[in-house]
Formats: C-alpha cells, structure tokens, sequence
C-alpha cells in the first residue's frame, strides 16, 4: 500500500516468462495485489506468475485490449498500474507514478517515451509509426497526447469506472487515453525510460498500425 492505498498491477501476457521473471527481480513490496493477464500463452507464463503468488486471469479472447479489459474487471486497488508484461517499462517509475497521482490532484499518468526522442531500444521503424499515430490522435481529436500509443498507465480506480473501452486489440492503448482525456479527467504524461523487451516480439508494425489507424478514423467519423 501507499498512504492506505490499494495498489494493484496488471500485467497482460502472451508468452512473457521472460519478461514476467525480471519484473518479478524488483522491489514490489508496495504493490498489494499483482493480476497476469494470461492470453493463451504456450510457455510457462502461467507458472512464472503462479510461483510468485499472482492472480492469474486466462482470457481466451486473443488481444491486447481483451486481455486488460479482463484484467481490470478483476483488479480490486483504489490505484491500478498497467504495463506490459515484457518488462520495457520501469516498474519503479510506476511506483513513483503511483505516489505522485495520491499525492497530488492527478487522475491519470501515462508514460511518455518519446519526449526526449527515440528510445535507443526501439527501432527507427516502430518510432515513426508511434509518431504518426499520436500525430493522428492530435489532429483527429485535439487531444494534446505525446505519445498515444505508450504501454504504461497509472490511475486512480474511479477513472476506469467511468471510461467506455470498446477496443479488444492494440488500439486499446490509444483509446484508454482519449477516454481518460474525453472525461476530463486530470491526465498527464511523464517522461519515461523504455527498455528492449524480453521474449518474443509479438507487435507486427505495419499490420497493427494499420489496425490502430483504422480505429482512430472509425471513432472520428462514426
């Protein structure tokens, strides 16, 4: 707990023992309850998670969005932390995320990768197509996000209350921010680090970004 807080991390996985091991070497101690999100994994995801004592949620539905939609349903912390189980974010930054969103009169943080430019961990690839996508999500809905497409989110429980997710792939990510905006809630990004992922690499550029770009016109013009 953080000042009587209850926090919880969700964690979506799709093959992430790697990932999920060193999460798993940090200090956790503050966090209350830890949910892994298991999307039909074939490794030992599952019992990476169950050896450190987590909740785990099997979510048959394949998707980035249907994995942490289950996962929040099942998520009891008045803060909930959301990263992917790969281990790119910090988990003490979300931590400190955590202490800053109770401390001060913030509803929602996101992690900001890009705002000292591109991470040296991801490709130059995959930095345009994060680049673009925000570019997108600013024009079409004059939202001043940096960085739509980022993979840790803190907030306060009664946020996510109140949000409508409809998205069960990686659009989730996006659209979990515009909501959180949409609603007025107090959002900020924070600068992070992003470290090169462990295990395999699931994120299919092109595919996927096509995806989430399809989802941001089917919202703007619906």
């Amino acid at each position: 707990m953080i000042q009587n807080k209850k926090i919880s991390l969700v964690l979506p996985c799709y093959n992430e023992e790697d990932g999920l091991r060193a999460i798993f070497k940090n200090d956790l101690s503050l966090i209350d309850e830890i949910i892994v999100v298991d999307n039909n994994s074939t490794d030992n995801t599952v019992g990476v998670a169950r050896n450190f004592n987590c909740v785990v949620v099997e979510e048959k539905n394949p998707g980035y969005g249907a994995a942490y939609q289950a996962g929040f349903k099942r998520a009891t912390g008045d803060i909930i932390i959301a990263m992917d189980g790969d281990d790119t974010y910090p988990i003490k930054t979300a931590r400190d995320f955590a202490e800053k969103i109770i401390k001060n009169d913030v509803d929602f943080i996101s992690g900001n990768r890009l705002k000292r430019g591109k991470p040296s961990s991801m490709s130059a690839l995959n930095y345009v197509g994060n680049l673009l996508l925000t570019f997108a999500v600013r024009i079409f809905f004059i939202k001043n996000i940096e960085d739509s497409q980022s993979g840790m989110w803190v907030f306060r429980r009664e946020v996510l209350d109140k949000l409508e997710l409809t998205s069960y792939g990686m659009a989730f990510s996006q659209e979990i921010k515009i909501e959180a905006v949409d609603k007025k809630f107090k959002f900020i990004e924070i600068p992070i680090e992003y470290n090169k992922r462990l295990g395999q690499v699931k994120l299919n550029c092109f595919r996927d970004g096509f995806k989430n770009l399809m989802f941001l016109l089917r919202r703007k013009f619906s």
